[in-house]
């Protein structure tokens, strides 16, 4: 995955300026990528530099109009080759994942809450694909290229699915637990004749 390349392709389905592009890139239905505005523009342009995409001429000399790109031979040349590269599969790196693994240690206590908020925005955003796939693909697929989308977009259904099947697992269990393991998890031990300190005495060893 790279941001040239999802510009690249963003720009091949049609000529955008960079505001446009970072609305598609961000906020499109289908999760199609995710970058801020300036990281939209500092790749706009390598790419021109690079010469790979260049700016549309005006259609007339209004200003503050936005400047427009489009893909150059070279840069559809790049988009296909990185196409047919050989990529291993990245392993799943969330930060919720994450939190488990620390809660193990620390005691889980809160994150019942934190994983029904988790559980409501995956469903929120199976809701949305499963609309977006009712709204723009019915029955036999138009062409190679609408196929292809459909299956982009059914990878992010499955994706979603799943963190929503896993999560009421994951509630389910962290509500089992028990509150007096996860507290005695949680609590400090000293080592040897060290005695515990108070978040207070370490709060004012800070401020001597």
């Amino acid at each position: 995955m790279s941001l040239p390349h999802a510009i690249l392709t963003a720009l091949l389905e049609s000529p955008s300026s960079g505001l446009e592009l970072t609305r598609k890139l961000d906020r499109s239905a289908d999760g199609f990528w995710s970058a801020t505005h300036q990281q939209v523009y500092r790749e706009l342009g390598r790419l021109e530099q690079a010469g790979l995409i260049h700016a549309l001429p005006r259609r007339r000399s209004t200003r503050g109009q936005k400047k427009e790109y489009e893909v150059l031979p070279a840069g559809r040349a790049e988009l296909a080759d990185w196409v047919s590269e050989r990529q291993d599969p990245h392993p799943v790196r969330d930060s919720l994942l994450l939190r488990l693994r620390a809660a193990a240690v620390v005691g889980a206590r809160g994150l019942d809450d934190e994983l029904r908020r988790h559980f409501a925005l995956h469903q929120r955003q199976l809701s949305e694909y499963t609309e977006l796939e009712k709204r723009d693909f019915k029955g036999e697929h138009a062409g190679e290229a609408e196929a292809l989308r459909h299956l982009v977009l059914r990878a992010r259904i499955s994706v979603e699915s799943f963190w929503i099947q896993w999560l009421t697992e994951a509630i389910v269990t962290v509500e089992q637990l028990d509150p007096e393991q996860d507290r005695a998890q949680a609590a400090p031990r000293p080592t040897g004749g060290q005695r515990l300190i108070s978040w207070e005495e370490s709060y004012e060893g800070t401020r001597e």
